[in-house]
């Protein structure tokens, strides 16, 4: 007995027999054909259980085929092969109501697989695009191996929702690339996309930057300021290494994404928002969990998908398309244009790339910035590995014992957070307090909570510390009396 009806629809000859035969062994009857004419014509009659077809036909492009397909038929799932195995075809045919999409080469065990789940789903309604046109050839994510190919599908489907994700991956390998491309591709294209790093902003100022805060809410809020939900609304937040928020951030945050709603530091009006989370971190969340320095509801709330971003060593294949990539971008804002001979590529694809991508990155921007060779060799690539530090370029605290050297890092880091925008007004009053708060506190303990005493080691009156106590919210009582 026939499990259905499968029209197939690819100009490759060699392929059609391939899937005919290896549909009818897996029982399905099959129609097969190399023209989108045919397959119109076979829809059109009403055959037909299930499609599969290939993008680019002789006579039409599938996309611009599969809109009229879903006007006509709009329960018959389609299934969408493709040698242009990018993001941008991915995120095309999630837009034009595909069931499934799947790079060449594919398995032929996952496409009988996909077609059994397709003949098996309730059948409904879906969504298509009423506009076509080209791909865009700027794509946020580049490369075509199995690797990205699952991260696009993903995407993809995750484009056409609104859910939650946490992407995770180390240091270097694009999570915001992705977290963007959500957003640029995805239902809230139209809204802002905002970023906050977690890592780069004192742990003092992270709730106000988040929230937002009301005049007179602390030392030195002189304005009301809008915080990153409010920048978002109707948009996209994005909060990279979010295993570096503040435990008492996380259970604000776990009340926004549980009632929808937040209130400014120094505010008691609640603030509806409609903000799309992503959230991610190099960290593992589950282990920071045990150690009890990450809510597991909160983990919960985020992890609704979870999205792996592969290290550059698990995608070597990749480095040809990447290589072409940054030198392309390079040549855009001024850098010579270079030309990687096959032996330079094949050397940097036996290097494992501890920094990722932007380490890769960082060294076709330098070779095409220092060296006046317009084919870039394997001595060259050898010359430049060697120089390379053995660990990721990740930033660390200065060693040295200068509070200034301290500060400078930390200062840089917040101004880096805000990308080519400054951070908002009053930014003298807040680093005071963010400085102040720890330096009576540490002071308070080493007088034993003495409070005559700390005020003497401080060179302030009594009356000053107390004052200083009250508007910055110490516990006093906390202070070890040893």
């Amino acid at each position: 007995m026939s499990r259905g009806t499968v029209l197939i629809a690819d100009d490759d000859k060699a392929i059609r027999t391939v899937l005919v035969q290896a549909l009818g062994r897996a029982g399905f009857d099959v129609r097969a054909t190399g023209t989108a004419s045919s397959l119109w014509k076979w829809v059109s009659n009403g055959e037909g259980d299930v499609i599969v077809t290939d993008v680019m036909m002789p006579d039409q492009n599938a996309f611009d085929l599969i809109p009229r397909i879903k006007r006509l038929r709009p329960d018959l799932p389609i299934v969408v092969i493709s040698a242009k195995n990018t993001l941008t075809t991915a995120i095309m045919a999630a837009e034009r109501g595909a069931f499934e999409y799947l790079p060449k080469p594919f398995d032929l065990g996952e496409l009988t697989g996909v077609i059994g789940r397709a003949m098996e789903l309730p059948r409904a309604q879906t969504e298509s695009a009423n506009n076509g046109g080209d791909e865009d050839q700027s794509l946020p994510l580049v490369g075509r191996s199995p690797a990205m190919q699952e991260i696009y599908r993903t995407v993809a489907r995750l484009t056409q929702n609104d859910l939650s994700v946490l992407i995770t991956g180390d240091s270097g390998t694009g999570k915001e690339l992705i977290a963007r491309a959500l957003h640029d591709y995805g239902r809230r294209k139209h809204g802002q996309f905002v970023a906050l790093n977690m890592a780069a902003i004192p742990r003092e100022l992270i709730e106000s930057e988040l929230f937002g805060h009301e005049k007179g809410a602390f030392t030195g809020a002189s304005q009301r300021m809008a915080g990153r939900f409010s920048q978002a609304e109707g948009g996209t937040l994005f909060l990279d290494e979010i295993g570096d928020m503040p435990m008492e951030t996380q259970t604000r945050l776990l009340r926004v994404l549980q009632e929808g709603e937040f209130t400014t530091v120094g505010g008691r009006q609640p603030i509806k928002t409609d903000v799309r989370i992503i959230a991610a971190t190099h960290q593992d969340l589950q282990q920071m969990i045990q150690q009890g320095l990450f809510r597991e509801d909160l983990y919960f709330r985020l992890n609704v998908v979870p999205l792996r971003v592969p290290p550059l060593r698990e995608r070597l294949e990749d480095i040809d398309d990447l290589v072409r990539h940054f030198v392309a971008l390079g040549q855009r804002e001024g850098l010579a244009p270079k030309s990687f001979d096959l032996d330079a590529l094949s050397v940097m694809r036996e290097h494992d790339w501890p920094g990722n991508v932007r380490e890769l990155e960082n060294m076709v921007r330098r070779i095409a910035a220092l060296y006046s060779e317009d084919v870039v060799t394997p001595e060259i690539i050898r010359l430049e590995l060697s120089e390379t530090p053995s660990g990721p370029p990740t930033p660390s605290v200065p060693t040295a014992e200068s509070l200034s050297d301290s500060l400078t890092f930390h200062l840089n880091n917040y101004f880096s957070s805000h990308g080519q925008a400054l951070p908002p007004n009053g930014l003298y009053d807040r680093v005071l307090r963010e400085v102040e708060r720890p330096l009576i506190e540490l002071t308070l303990e080493a007088t034993r909570g003495n409070q005559v005493r700390a005020a003497e080691l401080l060179g302030i009156n009594r009356n000053t510390l107390r004052k200083k106590i009250r508007e910055l919210g110490i516990d006093v009582s906390r202070a070890p009396l040893r």
